[in-house]
């Protein structure tokens, strides 16, 4: 023990210092705040250097605590060699922490979908729907007699079908509609929009159009689709809901121009289906308020891949070639195109055999000529999308479906029309588009076919409700506005302008 005191005494006798270590000591003196584990350290020593006065026991528990301290230090932090490891691996820490919850908030954030817009399905009477569908087809010498046996009553194929799509739609099952922006609700007072299931397009053509020269006949029609219009309305205006917000927040299809043309301005509040609006007033429709929807096509659907090997057809057109209004281009575009080399352009009606016909010529052509009918769109444009033949648009003021979502500027060749009826001028534009461009054509007309598949799951029927959905802010801001001015007409279903002059759109 007195040996011990005396090596005390010695370790704690003052030295003097050399110059070289005043040197080390100004250096250190000027590093940086030891980090932890250099603490620990130095803590240790001066504990280690208490003991030295202690009794051996205390001495040795004092040692077995420090070692226990130290070894949980060092497993906790997956032994770093040295500060700085342990100073780099809390930065990493916290900044994985820092991503981590960073992503999660995004995923949440993406997550979060907003929640479906509430469509209630009016239960019309049957005969504006089915009773529809049962007149067409005793108008074609059927024999079914029961219009209320709805499952001998088959809609009938023809370009305008999307009333029969979206009818059908909302009267399956919530479970086989996963993934529409829709959801439909059986209580009226939880809706956001009422959808009217109105077959206006179908019953334009339930009696079958007299060939010419017939006469008006003796016998008048046993159905009238005036008529009909006529009691849809006042079947309408009976209704709570519809004179609640004067049918702003109601839904009809008139995806035929000539549909619903005796009673279009009664209903010319509700967001309109059509295919454009070449026989609608502005004050009628308009972009603003109602939706563009695309027609039925009427031919097979090609199933081969893009590609210009079986495509030997430069153009090809295959359609009535006299139409009035905008489609008397049709038989200008006949005279200069008909003796062309690699053109097919030919006069055919609807029939099954001339949708065969075209179906081939689509199917083995590189562009298809849609020039303007009796309005601005017909169903050519859409047949020639799912053939993946590339549309030669010839129409100045059309209207397209769904154009926030497709720029068809990818899958189609616009052409004015005062160019497009001079001699060569197109021909000549379309032999100048290299193959590599056609295949460019044929690969956006892939990708954006399903938006004009009515029977395809997520296709036309499902974009049709997101654009509807779309309108609802606009039918809201409306009702709201209608009663603060008092109840006042506004002059412009569309929304153009309002009544204090302000320019609104």
């Amino acid at each position: 023990m007195r040996t011990f005191r005396k090596l005390k005494k010695v370790a704690m006798m003052p030295y003097p210092k050399t110059t070289n270590e005043e040197g080390v000591a100004k250096a250190k003196a000027r590093k940086p705040k030891p980090s932890f584990v250099s603490r620990c350290s130095s803590t240790s020593q001066t504990l280690f250097s208490a003991m030295a006065r202690k009794p051996f026991l205390k001495q040795t528990l004092a040692t077995l605590f420090i070692v226990f301290v130290l070894y949980a230090i060092f497993n906790a932090f997956f032994h770093p060699a040295d500060s700085s490891a342990l100073d780099a691996a809390a930065t990493t820490f916290s900044f994985n922490s820092a991503a981590t919850t960073a992503s999660s908030v995004l995923l949440a954030a993406g997550a979060s979908k907003p929640p479906a817009v509430k469509v209630f399905l009016y239960d019309l009477p049957r005969r504006f729907t089915y009773g529809v569908i049962h007149h067409h087809a005793l108008a074609r010498g059927s024999r079914a007699t029961d219009p209320d046996d709805v499952s001998s009553l088959k809609y009938p194929g023809h370009q305008h079908m999307a009333e029969w799509y979206l009818f059908a739609d909302l009267s399956r099952t919530e479970s086989e509609r996963a993934g529409s922006p829709v959801v439909r609700v059986t209580d009226p007072e939880e809706a956001d929009l009422f959808f009217v299931p109105f077959f206006s397009s179908l019953s334009l053509i339930v009696n079958p159009v007299r060939p010419a020269g017939s006469g008006p006949g003796s016998e008048k029609p046993a159905y009238s689709d005036e008529e009909n219009q006529e009691a849809l309305v006042e079947w309408l205006e009976g209704q709570e809901y519809w004179t609640r917000n004067k049918g702003r927040d109601h839904v009809i299809v008139a995806s035929d121009p000539n549909a619903l043309c005796r009673v279009v301005d009664r209903v010319k509040n509700c967001v309109l289906l059509v295919s454009d609006f070449g026989r609608l007033r502005p004050d009628q429709g308009s972009l603003v308020k109602d939706v563009v929807v695309p027609y039925s096509h009427r031919i097979r659907t090609y199933e081969g891949d893009v590609g210009v090997g079986d495509r030997n057809t430069l153009l090809f057109f295959m359609g009535n070639r006299y139409r009035k209004e905008g489609g008397k281009i049709r038989d200008i575009l006949f005279q200069i195109l008909e003796n062309e080399e690699d053109v097919i352009i030919k006069h055919g009606a609807q029939s099954r055999e001339s949708r065969r016909a075209a179906s081939q010529g689509m199917h083995t052509s590189k562009f298809c000529l849609h020039p303007a009918g009796d309005t601005p769109s017909a169903c050519r444009l859409f047949d020639a999308i799912v053939s993946l033949c590339i549309p030669v648009i010839v129409s100045d003021i059309i209207e397209l479906p769904f154009e926030d979502t497709i720029d068809y500027r990818k899958i189609a060749v616009f052409v004015e029309t005062t160019s497009a009826i001079k001699p060569g001028y197109l021909v000549s534009k379309l032999r100048a588009v290299t193959p590599d461009r056609v295949l460019e054509y044929q690969k956006e007309l892939k990708e954006v076919k399903r938006y004009f598949e009515y029977d395809e799951p997520s296709g036309t029927v499902n974009e049709i409700w997101r654009q509807v959905s779309k309108k609802l802010p606009l039918i809201k801001l409306m009702i709201n506005r209608e009663k603060r001015l008092f109840g006042k007409e506004v002059e412009c279903s569309c929304v153009c302008t309002n009544q204090t002059a302000v320019r609104t759109l």
